[in-house]
């Protein structure tokens, strides 16, 4: 699968947030803030994790498609069972 810019940036952007979270620990800031800040991380990498799932799912679409190796809806599942597994 291709990774696409907006993936890698969204990637670069967690890490922004989290190095953000790690100096607000180590300058003892409230936990409440600690805690909202962790909390928009998990949420940047859960749908971070819906646009990898769906790329790669119209990806393995369309050679699914090309090759009929694989039915639709084979890959239709795996793709849920990816995202309820990240949950």
């Amino acid at each position: 699968m291709e990774f696409n810019d907006q993936m890698k940036n969204r990637v670069k952007r967690i890490e922004g947030q989290l190095r953000g979270i790690l100096r607000m620990m180590e300058e003892h800031k409230d936990c409440k803030e600690v805690i909202t800040q962790l909390s928009a991380a998990r949420t940047a990498i859960d749908r971070t994790i819906g646009v990898v799932v769906s790329s790669n799912l119209v990806e393995c679409v369309r050679h699914a498609e090309e090759t009929g190796e694989r039915s639709t809806e084979e890959l239709v599942k795996e793709a849920v069972n990816l995202l309820v597994k990240s949950r």
